[in-house]
């Protein structure tokens, strides 16, 4: 199936084939005739299957076709996890919106920066990106009204309900129009995200496009066996013998990230931390820097693993385990994404063997394990 099938405008098609999509994802194929046709949609969907896109692309298509509302009001609100995924969004919506005649106007706003900006940018704007806080925050301030907005997106729903968001999304439904499109996307079914779908989704269209947790078929797992103060020296080691354009490196917690950021750029290796306790604008930066390939090497925390979303990324590193074996294939599901190939590393410390058998036998799969006696 070509995109030209789905329904989509002239203009959308031309800005797909400049970007390089030949052919529409599976998740794509299913979503964008029902959501062009307004139906109410629960798309079951793993991470870097082409998810976004598959809402972008049709909302843009039929917003053209809406009433001017007054200022202050919105036709589309996509409520979201964290800022690094509305950033995310913010940037396919702009980037397809460009080649429209009509002037589409996208804004994202998020906790941890200045709201006064966000307050004043929300002149006319067209389709809003949030997360749940700053979006009450805005409304209660008036800078703007959901009362007539026209389609809901919730994205990433398990995420939502998980960060504890359920208090904040009660709110803003209650702020919403009666009669609306409702779009629900979430990687996982749980329990918390059948009843928001029964609480907002009106007869919907239910597409199941895999379930991450079990679509780690295209990743090559590896791991090293080595004493935590040996960590160092093997990382160094298989960045500089390796010839990956790109590396993603996990730590559990915000200290060791910097840590080994640090440590990398004293010998020489270019590489900056991403986490909570950095400004916002630092995160952006890094972010767009690793995105484009200025930046060859981030250190992340699993906070922030969510609005990292790079197609061919060729390689994960755990450098640490993290608490949870869903976190662990969370993480190495950063590569290996939408049909591409990938590969996962992880150092293993003594104290942590147990602990990654654990993780093993959970995702039903075993990993090859060497030694790095000879390494470093």
């Amino acid at each position: 199936m070509a995109f030209s099938e789905l329904g989509l405008p002239k203009e959308l098609l031309i800005a797909i084939e400049k970007e390089g999509y030949e052919r529409p994802y599976p998740i794509q194929m299913e979503t964008i005739p029902a959501i062009i046709n307004g139906k109410d949609l629960l798309g079951i969907a793993k991470t870097g299957s082409g998810k976004t896109a598959s809402f972008v692309l049709p909302i843009i298509s039929t917003i053209r076709k809406r009433k001017t509302l007054k200022n202050r009001h919105i036709n589309v609100l996509v409520i979201v996890p964290t800022r690094e995924l509305a950033i995310q969004i913010e940037t396919v919506f702009k980037l397809f919106s460009r080649s429209l005649p009509e002037k589409l106007k996208t804004l994202a706003v998020y906790g941890g920066v200045s709201i006064n900006p966000q307050m004043i940018a929300l002149q006319n704007v067209n389709i809003l990106i949030a997360t749940p806080g700053r979006l009450i925050e805005l409304v209660e301030s008036k800078a703007v009204h959901l009362d007539q907005v026209e389609t809901l997106v919730l994205d990433e729903a398990d995420k939502l309900l998980n960060l504890g968001f359920k208090k904040e999304m009660d709110f803003i439904i209650r702020c919403l129009p009666v009669k609306r499109q409702n779009l629900l996307f979430s990687a996982t079914l749980n329990e918390g995200v059948e009843n928001i779908s029964q609480l907002i989704l009106n007869d919907p269209c239910v597409i199941k496009i895999g379930v991450e947790e079990n679509d780690i078929d295209a990743i090559v797992q590896k791991a090293y066996t080595v004493e935590d103060s040996k960590k160092g020296p093997l990382l160094r080691y298989l960045i500089k013998e390796s010839e990956w354009k790109q590396v993603l490196i996990f730590t559990s917690s915000i200290y060791k990230a910097d840590n080994v950021a640090d440590k990398l750029r004293k010998n020489g290796i270019e590489a900056t931390a991403i986490h909570s306790k950095k400004s916002q604008l630092a995160r952006n930066t890094a972010l767009e820097k690793f995105k484009s390939g200025d930046l060859k090497i981030l250190v992340a925390t699993d906070l922030l693993s969510r609005g990292i979303d790079i197609l061919e990324l060729p390689v994960v590193i755990n450098y640490e385990l993290p608490r949870s074996p869903k976190d662990y294939v969370h993480r190495i599901g950063r590569t290996g994404r939408a049909d591409k190939s990938g590969e996962a590393i992880s150092l293993i410390s003594p104290d942590e063997e147990h602990h990654f058998k654990i993780i093993q036998k959970k995702m039903k799969k075993q990993v090859d394990i060497f030694s790095s006696i000879d390494l470093v």
